[in-house]
């Protein structure tokens, strides 16, 4: 084992209370020490106990939000802040500036879905996929193929709509695991609904399976704490595949304006 010299120090109060001690002493602490950094060690190794929805369904009446709420609408970090008012004429620049951001995993998994080479209808599904999450979290993968359906492709809205249901069900061959992230918040003896079901079966002889399938392998592997990504790098799929309306995003009468005008009043109260 490996001993941090400096953290061990630390541990018994730094130098000047070190020195104080005898060789005898320093061994004793030695020892303990590096005992209980062996037990941190063999714990660490145990498999991870997820919860059980039953125990997941008991944390309800714990908290003072509920998990659907988007991410506009709660915070897990004290009170809710003032945030910028959008401009007049919004565009989805704006939007991913001023209330999708920091929006590190879609930019990750869009980046990700670049550089593995992937069709530019997936790779603006992948930059899009998540940001409704902002507004509203259950069913997100409908939700969000609404909010973006009159504004892209066809292709990429389908692969939107039903990654929701592809993240449930693996698939060896194109490369996606039933993330352990699921076992965590939805519990280990989990079985989505019916509809998710009969969904899922509908896609395994659909001819756009792969569609939101891609989206899902780009999803599961975009939650690097260390990547470095920005909206740049997708400005010209963006200008060649989203129909900006003249009129601002929520503006322009389209099935989904409601949604882009919530996401950019969250504050008021009706």
């Amino acid at each position: 084992m490996e001993v941090d010299r400096r953290a061990f120090i630390a541990s018994l109060g730094g130098v000047a209370a070190v020195n104080l001690m005898d060789h005898e002493a320093k061994a004793e602490a030695l020892e303990h020490y590096m005992e209980d950094k062996l037990d941190e060690m063999i714990a660490a190794q145990q498999p991870e106990k997820f919860p059980t929805v039953a125990e997941i369904e008991g944390q309800i009446e714990t908290r003072p939000f509920r998990r659907g709420a988007g991410g506009l609408f709660t915070s897990s970090k004290g009170n809710v802040k003032i945030i910028e008012k959008m401009p007049d004429k919004p565009t989805l620049h704006d939007f991913f500036r001023l209330r999708f951001a920091p929006a590190n995993h879609v930019l990750q998994s869009a980046t990700r879905a670049l550089k593995t080479g992937m069709s530019q209808e997936i790779v603006l599904a992948c930059l899009l996929h998540d940001c409704v999450l902002s507004l509203i979290k259950p069913d997100h993968g409908w939700w969000g193929a609404q909010l973006f359906e009159p504004y892209i492709p066809e292709k990429s809205a389908f692969a939107i709509r039903y990654h929701q249901t592809l993240r449930f069900y693996a698939d060896d061959d194109a490369g996606y695991e039933y993330p352990d992230q699921y076992y965590r918040i939805f519990g280990h003896d989990y079985q989505p609904p019916q509809y998710i079901a009969d969904t899922y079966k509908m896609l395994k002889n659909h001819k756009w399976y792969m569609e939101p399938r891609l989206v899902t392998v780009n999803d599961l592997y975009a939650f690097d704490p260390n990547a470095k990504v920005s909206i740049e790098p997708f400005e010209d799929i963006i200008g060649r595949h989203f129909k900006q309306p003249k009129e601002g995003l929520g503006y322009d009468n389209s099935p989904s304006a409601h949604m882009w005008r919530t996401l950019a009043r969250p504050d008021n109260p009706l």
